[in-house]
């Protein structure tokens, strides 16, 4: 069990990452597409939210689809439309043939960020201790990839279609090679699983005394116990038993996931131009503004487990939020260019383990739900991400860019005040401890 376990991590990494790629060759191609559709940056932006819908629709669609049938087939299925897909904008030629495109892409996107989250929750479940923050950093190491080998394939004058055709084959291919390092169902579903996982302060249980390192657990826990230690009833319900209704306590982590991706939102879109608009920056000097929150997003979510597995997922949530205010209320401030850069870094520190912590809550407080509970989270974190650029744009008409980040703020402050209280009632749930409190 130990070497199918470590198997599916590195094939769960490896998805991650294919996830990113593609969404970063299709980003990095925009431009070339763009002109080769002959539509307007204003038709594009309309046809871009065919993309999110798309993606939205998929969600929700794999969602019970992977507790029904497992992420073992929901994923490569997933991951093989996703990249498939990713040739048709390449081939569109006008605006209705890209916009068909990009809703395929989308559906195909959703479908994979869901059923891989939820695979990586059932990888989680096998670890016993928090991986899910360092599965999300290297969906943003995909992105870094695919900006050096775009910008590569564009240097050397390859055309769209000929680059994202190749992507295309070459994703069906990653998909090939470790769709069957997946975990079976009966390796995702031990008897002696409880559907939870240790996220309790190291040392803080008398249970609790393996060290923390990379080799899975051992199969010594009995199975009325919990991979902490703490008696717990089997939370395991045979499949039609299971409630077609999402509770409440998922829907609390689907509301902090909108308010947190909204601030991502934020930052993805609206951090070069205000580095540029509000403090005059250069250009090129602007562009750091992007890339110092990325990297320390990126960097964040391969710190975050460990932090997660010391002081809990309350406290990483509570406290990055309140770091995240911290760093925004910094560049909305500042009036220098290099308080700024530090601001947003901080901000992406903030917020890098925060939504890793809500996907991994919603799939552990139900193991035969974990797909559909995922879903309801990633879908309305996703409408947040999508409503924060929407939101910044149209406030500008009336107050100063810089000063329409106190709206972020104002969400992280939210998230940072109320993350105890949510996830503290998913633990009691799922019958754990609420750490960090």
């Amino acid at each position: 069990m130990a070497r199918s376990l470590r198997a599916a991590r590195l094939a769960t990494f490896g998805f991650f990452t294919l996830n990113g790629f593609v969404l970063g060759m299709w980003v990095v191609h925009i431009p070339v597409v763009e002109h080769r559709a002959g539509v307007s940056h204003a038709v594009l932006g309309w046809l871009l939210l065919l993309l999110g819908a798309g993606a939205f629709a998929g969600m929700q669609l794999v969602g019970p689809l992977t507790d029904r049938y497992g992420a073992r087939k929901a994923v490569p299925v997933s991951a093989a439309l996703c990249g498939a897909a990713l040739a048709l904008p390449g081939l569109a030629t006008n605006v209705w043939t890209l916009g068909a495109a990009l809703l395929v892409l989308g559906f195909g996107n959703g479908c994979l960020d869901v059923s891989m989250n939820t695979h990586a929750i059932q990888v989680e479940r096998g670890y016993g201790r928090p991986v899910m923050s360092a599965f999300h950093a290297f969906f943003s190491v995909g992105g870094v990839l695919a900006a050096l080998v775009g910008a590569r394939t564009l240097s050397w004058h390859w055309s769209a279609p000929m680059t994202l055709a190749a992507v295309s084959v070459f994703a069906l291919a990653v998909t090939a090679l470790a769709g069957p390092l997946l975990l079976r169902p009966s390796a995702a579903a031990a008897p002696h699983d409880t559907g939870q996982v240790n996220t309790a302060p190291h040392g803080a249980e008398p249970g609790n005394t393996a060290p923390h390192n990379d080799t899975p657990p051992h199969d010594t826990t009995p199975h009325d116990m919990g991979p902490s230690g703490n008696t717990a009833p089997h939370t395991t319900r045979p499949r039609d038993q299971v409630s077609r209704k999402t509770p409440p306590q998922i829907w609390a982590l689907a509301a902090l996931a909108l308010m947190l991706m909204l601030c991502e939102g934020v930052a993805n879109d609206w951090s070069v131009l205000a580095l540029r608009d509000v403090l005059d920056a250069p250009a090129a000097t602007a562009a750091f503004a992007y890339g110092a929150f990325s990297t320390a997003m990126t960097v964040g979510r391969l710190l975050t487990d460990r932090v997660a597995a010391r002081f809990g997922p309350v406290a990483v949530v509570r406290y990055g939020a309140a770091l995240g205010a911290v760093g925004l209320t910094a560049v909305a401030l500042s009036p220098w260019i290099p308080l700024a850069l530090v601001g947003w870094a901080v901000f992406g520190i903030g917020l890098s383990g925060c939504v890793p912590q809500l996907f991994s809550a919603a799939g552990h407080a139900d193991q035969e739900s974990a797909g559909t509970n995922v879903s309801r989270v990633a879908g309305l974190g996703y409408l947040g991400m999508l409503a924060g650029p929407a939101i910044i744009g149209p406030l500008t008409h009336f107050i100063p860019l810089n000063l329409t980040f106190f709206l972020p703020v104002a969400f992280c402050v939210v998230a940072a005040c109320t993350a105890a209280r949510i996830l503290q009632r998913h633990n009691a749930t799922g019958n754990e401890r609420a750490p960090g409190m």
